[in-house]
């Protein structure tokens, strides 16, 4: 098999030749590849890594200020800052523009942004060289996740309770620009995208964020919505979740998802062996390789026996299984550890 068809095969739980593998990194990590590895190396190929191969129109709508110290304010109108820490940086949201909302009205003055801004003259030519080599997988769709960046997070959590109206509508406007931008872009593609991301980070380490009702009344319908339109253009849908969110999942899976991404066991509810024996039959698992303990602490046999577990559990009928990291590797992880982690999923993942 090559790339794309192990993927493939992964994700629609049929035999595969190997186990399939994906990266998720952070930039860091991945000039510490390359300065291990030397210019030049095909690192993925090098690590026997599969990988997915991911499509986006440009943006050209209105120009977006940039300040000092790298602050830069996106097309949402949120304004970031580089945060470093230990090795590396994250843009961190500074500026909630919706925080101060109280009305409808309030929403109406906001500059909410729209597909237009947006230029897909050339995706389908994007689409067409990516998926010779792997799965294409393309889009971005997370309503409770902007619901949180416009508003804050502590805020986007009492918003049900004490705001209903403001914040069925907010999600409304937000789920709106995603269902359009993304629609222009799997019509352009059509035929030719193989995954697409509908996602929210529902879960903390201990548990849910919300309860089930509000996620039923407030957003379930948002994400159906969307998952409809993927699965309208005959793509699979890929689910990123961060957290103990194994409550949603029976809803999620309902919904039409075909992969969970990315099987953080280590929190509450996550059990892999559980997960695998009842949803194994309907949907495909992305991640699972511990990265909060093992990979950044552990020691490289620490890492194989990590791999071994993972397969054994998440791909015990064989299939149904893209072996990575629970979440991107850090750069406080060892590339000696990194290394054993694709070496160990390439020689016991032989099937």
């Amino acid at each position: 098999m090559n790339r794309r068809e192990r993927v493939l095969a992964a994700i629609n739980r049929q035999p595969v030749d190997r186990l399939a593998t994906d990266l998720w990194t952070t930039p860091e990590v991945w000039q510490k590849l390359r300065d291990h590895f030397g210019e030049g190396v095909d690192i993925m190929a090098e690590l026997h890594i599969d990988g997915m191969n991911y499509v986006r129109p440009r943006y050209n709508g209105p120009p977006l200020n940039r300040g000092p110290d790298g602050e830069f304010v996106d097309y949402w109108g949120m304004r970031r800052i580089m945060v470093p820490h230990e090795g590396g940086a994250y843009a961190e949201v500074v500026h909630n523009p919706l925080a101060e909302a109280k009305t409808i009205d309030d929403l109406n003055d906001y500059q909410w942004p729209q597909a237009d801004w947006f230029d897909f003259s050339d995706v389908r030519e994007q689409a067409a060289a990516a998926r010779k080599k792997r799965v294409v997988n393309s889009g971005d769709m997370m309503p409770f996740y902007y619901h949180n960046l416009l508003r804050g997070l502590e805020q986007s959590l009492i918003d049900p309770l004490l705001e209903p109206e403001l914040t069925h509508e907010i999600l409304s406007r937000i789920t709106d620009f995603h269902y359009e931008l993304h629609r222009r872009l799997f019509e352009a593609c059509d035929g030719l995208i193989d995954l697409a991301g509908v996602t929210d980070d529902l879960g903390s380490q201990t548990g849910p964020l919300m309860s089930m009702d509000t996620y039923q009344e407030f957003y379930a319908p948002h994400h159906k919505r969307l998952i409809d339109l993927v699965l309208g253009f005959g793509i699979q849908v890929f689910h990123h979740d961060d957290g103990g969110c194994r409550p949603f999942i029976p809803l999620l899976v309902d919904m039409g998802i075909s992969v969970l991404n990315p099987v953080q066991w280590k929190c509450t509810g996550m059990d892999m062996k559980e997960l695998k024996t009842e949803f194994g039959d309907r949907i495909c698992f992305h991640g699972g390789v511990e990265n909060q303990e093992i990979l950044p602490f552990g020691t490289p046999e620490d890492v194989r026996a990590e791999v071994r577990n993972c397969i054994d559990t998440l791909a015990s009928d064989g299939t149904g299984y893209i072996l990575a990291s629970s979440h991107n590797l850090q750069v406080i992880s060892p590339v000696e550890n990194i290394i054993a982690m694709y070496d160990e999923a390439y020689r016991y993942g032989q099937h």
